[in-house]
């Protein structure tokens, strides 16, 4: 498993919130759980570890926020500060994975979970894959989705850094509500043009001949 791949740890993590929707899906052990996955540390999730998570949660939020508005500095200082507080344990692994080819083990640089909990075990698990796409990709892909009001987090991992969104799905929305602003403002345009002939037509009618 590439250490970039935890990096997704932190996007789900962050979009379990959408403030300005006022929604929170963070909010049970069973929620929790679902977004470890299939992490053998969702069986030690306890209540203690939503209060953890809402809080990484923040600060990761905060990163995405940063670089989206071009702070590259403020967004490598506040994942630093996470990382200082939930520092990763790495490890070769790869025994479990052979190569079709070789029939040798594919070794390649795994988290291992030894973190005093279940919540900042995944907090160090996101943290160190967002810094990995950071330093390898650039803080401008990291990204917050212009569609309104979605604002969910994303990494950009195009190869003409053309992301503004999160998803399809809110890549069309935004594209459909642009068609029918632009649709709106010819019609207006055009109405007003419609009104200022007629107008002008008047302006210039002749006077009605008046009896003597």
């Amino acid at each position: 498993m590439e250490l970039a791949y935890y990096s997704d740890y932190a996007v789900r993590l962050v979009n379990t919130e959408a403030p300005l929707r006022g929604t929170d899906a963070l909010t049970s052990v069973e929620a929790v759980r679902e977004l470890f996955g299939s992490s053998t540390q969702a069986a030690k999730v306890v209540d203690a570890d939503i209060a953890r998570l809402r809080g990484v949660r923040t600060r990761l939020r905060g990163i995405f926020e940063a670089a989206d508005e071009g702070d590259e500095v403020r967004a490598v200082d506040l994942l630093n500060q996470l990382m200082l507080e939930f520092p990763v344990s790495p490890q070769i692994s790869g025994h479990d994975f052979l190569n079709e080819d070789t029939g040798r083990p594919d070794w390649h640089m795994h988290l291992a979970e030894q973190a005093a909990n279940a919540g900042a075990g995944y907090s160090a698990s996101a943290c160190m894959g967002l810094a990995v796409q950071l330093t390898s990709l650039g803080v401008d892909r990291l990204g917050i989705c212009e569609a309104m009001p979605c604002r969910n987090a994303y990494v950009d991992t195009s190869t003409n850094r053309s992301r503004r969104y999160c998803s399809d799905r809110c890549a069309t929305r935004a594209n459909v509500a642009a068609y029918r602003a632009r649709k709106r403002l010819e019609n207006e345009r055009s109405a007003r043009s419609g009104r200022t002939q007629d107008a002008a037509q008047v302006a210039h009618a002749p006077a009605p001949a008046t009896e003597r």
